[in-house]
């Protein structure tokens, strides 16, 4: 389904999306969007979160590459130290 509606930016640049896109889209408030374009069109897309489970996969899959390869934790550990320490930097 389509629909068609029109909607006024305010001068803080605050657009309200209107009831009946917001209920066919199944946007709740404080749902987050990705504002896209083209440098003529504008796109608003709602940010999905990813299901837990999904989560659960790319950590065995990245456990086992990690594996693979011969990346130990104290690697890890120290590469985060090193990133933590030039962030602060």
């Amino acid at each position: 389904m389509s629909t068609l509606d029109v909607t006024t930016m305010s001068s803080k640049g605050q657009v309200v999306i209107p009831t009946d896109i917001r209920k066919e889209l199944g946007l709740l408030t404080g749902v987050k969007l990705m504002v896209l374009t083209d440098g003529s069109n504008l796109l608003l897309k709602p940010i999905q979160t990813p299901k837990l489970q999904t989560f659960h996969v790319l950590v065995r899959r990245s456990r086992h590459y990690a594996k693979q390869v011969g990346l130990r934790k104290s690697a890890l550990t120290k590469a985060l130290r090193a990133v933590r320490h030039a962030s602060r930097a």
